[in-house]
Formats: structure tokens, C-alpha cells, sequence
């Protein structure tokens, strides 16, 4: 990895995202919990969601990985609460698509396109997702799935 594409993988905006994370720390009685961590890098991220009918009406993210899953959390918690279990999924699947060399996800998730600059670095790509991961196993859980 040269200098260049170092300075294109972490630019302000994603190091921004990863300083400020939304939604730190735990829930009092969730719904739903779960947590992921990637082998290669050992990142880990926590989630617990509250639910209120369909909504994620509370969320809660404990996040220790690399600035890259950071960032990722931290647009995560931007977005969150107020998104369905299907929406959160849509948003998943989008990253892992945008990431694997598909287009940049519309609409909600137009600001994952922060992350796009990693789709060169397949080693980075399990952190990105295990906020993602979590999140959506944590809904599931919540809602008997």
C-alpha cells in the first residue's frame, strides 16, 4: 500500500466519522444483542437494539476496531435508531455489495460512499461490516428471527 492510496483510504472525512461514533455504550434491557469480530484484524463491535413494533427504536454500540470499522459504526449510529430490520439489511447489503465493486447504495445510504475508497483493500473489508453484522443479528434476535 503506498502513501497515496493510504492518504485515499483515510481521508478527513472517514477519520472524522471514526472519532465521533453515535449511539456508545449499552442499553438498559434490549431486545436484541449481539456481537461480531473479525478474525484478521480482531475488531470487535457490540450492538443491543430496543424495539418499538418493526422500528429500532433504541440502539447502543460498544465499537473497538480499526478507524475503518469505526467509521462504519459511526455512520451506522448516524443512522440509527428509526430504521427497520429490512431497511438495516437493505443498508448491510448494500455495503457489501459497494464494497465487492458494486455501485455506491442510494437514497439513506448515499454516505456509505465515505467507505468506497476500501473496495481496493479486501483485508479491510470484515471491520467495515461487523457493525452492519451485528446490528442486523441483534434485530433478528429482537424479533424472534
Amino acid at each position: 500500500m503506498t502513501d497515496t492510496d493510504l492518504m485515499s483510504l483515510y481521508s478527513r472525512q472517514l477519520l472524522a466519522l471514526a472519532a465521533e461514533i453515535p449511539h456508545l455504550g449499552r442499553l438498559d434491557a434490549p431486545d436484541g444483542a449481539a456481537s461480531r469480530r473479525s478474525p484478521q484484524c480482531g475488531s470487535t463491535v457490540a450492538v443491543e437494539v430496543g424495539m418499538e413494533g418493526a422500528l429500532i427504536a433504541r440502539f447502543a454500540q460498544e465499537v473497538r476496531a480499526c478507524a475503518l470499522g469505526q467509521a462504519s459504526a459511526g455512520l451506522l449510529g448516524q443512522m440509527m435508531p428509526g430504521l427497520t430490520r429490512d431497511e438495516l439489511a437493505e443498508g448491510r447489503d448494500g455495503l457489501a455489495a459497494m464494497l465487492a465493486g458494486g455501485p455506491v447504495p442510494g437514497g439513506r445510504f448515499a454516505p456509505l460512499a465515505v467507505l468506497s475508497a476500501a473496495r481496493d483493500f479486501p483485508n479491510r473489508h470484515a471491520s467495515i461490516m461487523l457493525a452492519w453484522d451485528a446490528a442486523l443479528a441483534a434485530a433478528d434476535e429482537a424479533l424472534g428471527r
